[in-house]
């Protein structure tokens, strides 16, 4: 049992996944105590996940590790296509050519982009970073039992996975990143809504070092396979050399044949070595809420969307990054009571529309025609690819409608195209912009709030940091005067959050800074 005289811990994580180890990373670099509890023991076999999007990217970014997580595995130099073909060795059907990191450059939204890094791979690196905080307490091989919360905190029982005996841990806080079957959600009983189960898929794992010598398609990130019936399955490298993924989109048998699946897939017989083959229900669900009080869930715990549109992982490791600094704020006193309760609805709703796009984005491409009429599709570029995968813009810029800790400043939401480039509104990931060698806007953000001065002549913040001081609120003040980013924020004053959603702006400082500080942090 704990030693009650070290007092609780601040934050106690269920669930050592990207979710997980991404709040105890954000928590150990604002120098919040947390203990991280998994009852795996960190090995995994074969990744769920095998992208990393731009935006949890720019997180990496931030924590240091993003050229190791660039780096881990992929060639620079492989192109990240999307193939439709009949098979490895018969037609191709069409392309949507996707160029590789080593030829796209910079890009206009984002100082990272996508990076393909596996689970087997990414996990590993996170976890490095997270024993590296003092903060942080790694527990592998231990599980949550159960739990109770109460008004100052929450007392749980935890054991060794393997059947050892039970301490009890007290912490100020608890958040599962558990996944949808784990104990957090059960013990705080939080039904899922949504469409329920969409396929029963299968998942067949390979090794075979010459696959991408038996056929010309080249190195690419998908080669989706069609036939005529539609587009039935889609094959990925893992590594980019010799580790495979086939997975079929819907195969309810209860043994499916994986060879007659692999043989189907190269269009011949080839050497491999099948490492795993697991079936999974592909689900459409939401949490109806993400819990109160002291208890808090993130990630899977909170939905379940389709991989199609690869945002599951990036739609939790945004919720952590969220929840940490509103953790911080009100461990350290200057968070207001209502600044947790903003957690749900920021984070909600954009789960809901990302396992909607994911839902419609798989069912695009099951409902893909057969390789006559889809190449007669591509060739008329008759908008093919609309729906069928959801583009990275959307998740680098998210945005936060209607949020109670950000002010509005009456502009509008955008929509349509422009939702892949929205304004500098409250509640949107601050814009990239490039300010220096090497140095992004985004940099500037992460610990405390900024606020930016812009242009020629901004108004004097002091009544504002005076405001912040007085209630403890961390806050530093940048200057630049660059016509690009002046026009991408478009304000003279803009006050960005530690996560760097923007939480304020004007051309002027307001009558009552002391409300507005009030505001942001949820006073």
């Amino acid at each position: 049992m704990s030693d009650p005289s070290t007092g609780p811990v601040p934050v106690l994580i269920v669930g050592a996944g990207p979710v997980g180890l991404t709040l105890a990373i954000e928590l150990g670099m604002r120098g919040v105590g947390c203990t991280l509890v998994e009852q795996r023991d960190g090995r995994l076999r074969v990744p769920r996940m095998s992208q990393v999007s731009g935006r949890n990217m720019e997180f990496c970014r931030r924590w240091g590790i993003a050229d190791r997580v660039r780096n881990a595995v992929w060639s620079s130099s492989h192109p990240l296509d999307f193939v439709y073909t009949t098979s490895l060795v018969g037609a191709e059907v069409a392309r949507l050519k996707v160029p590789s990191y080593q030829a796209r450059g910079n890009l206009d939204y984002s100082p990272e982009g996508t990076c393909t890094c596996p689970q087997i791979y990414f996990d590993p690196i996170l976890a490095e970073k997270a024993r590296s905080l003092p903060p942080v307490n790694l527990r592998y091989r231990t599980r949550l039992v159960s739990f109770e919360q109460g008004a100052d905190g929450v007392t749980a029982r935890i054991a060794a996975a393997d059947g050892g005996s039970e301490e009890t841990i007290r912490a100020r806080y608890l958040v599962g990143c558990d996944g949808a079957g784990g104990v957090v959600r059960r013990v705080l009983d939080i039904p899922f809504d949504g469409r329920g189960t969409l396929a029963t898929s299968i998942n067949i794992f390979f090794r075979s070092p010459g696959l991408c010598d038996i056929h010309d398609k080249g190195w690419a990130r998908f080669y989706r396979l069609v036939d005529e019936n539609g587009c039935w399955g889609e094959l990925i490298a893992i590594d980019g050399r010799e580790y495979w993924r086939l997975t079929v989109f819907d195969d309810p048998s209860p043994e499916p044949d994986a060879d007659g699946y692999l043989r189907r897939m190269a269009g011949r017989d080839f050497d491999y070595e099948i490492v795993d083959v697991s079936a999974w229900e592909r689900r459409d669900y939401v949490a109806r809420t993400y819990g109160g009080g002291r208890v808090w869930i993130a990630g899977d715990a909170a939905h379940e969307m389709s991989p199609t549109g690869g945002s599951g992982m990036h739609s939790g490791v945004c919720e952590a990054s969220n929840l940490a600094w509103k953790l911080e704020a009100v461990l350290k006193g200057w968070g207001g009571p209502r600044l947790l309760a903003s957690y749900e609805p920021e984070c909600r709703p954009l789960a809901a529309e990302f396992v909607d796009l994911s839902t419609n984005a798989f069912n695009g491409l099951k409902s893909l025609p057969g390789p006559a009429k889809l190449r007669a599709a591509a060739a008329a570029g008759s908008g093919w690819t609309r729906g069928l995968s959801i583009r990275e813009e959307l998740r680098c810029q998210r945005r936060y409608e209607n949020s109670p800790v950000c002010v509005p400043d009456g502009t509008p939401p955008p929509e349509g195209d422009a939702r892949f480039s929205p304004p500098a509104r409250p509640g949107t990931r601050a814009p990239h912009r490039w300010i220096a060698d090497g140095k992004s806007t985004l940099d500037l953000f992460g610990d405390g709030f900024v606020l930016l001065r812009l242009g020629a002549a901004p108004p004097d913040p002091a009544p504002l940091a005076a405001a912040a001081r007085a209630r403890g609120v961390p806050l530093s003040v940048a200057e630049i005067d660059r016509p690009d980013v002046n026009a991408a924020f478009e304000r003279k004053l803009v006050l960005v959050r530690p996560d760097a959603h923007i939480a304020w702006r004007a051309d002027a400082l307001p009558d009552d800074c002391a409300a507005l500080i009030d505001r942001v942090r949820g006073a």
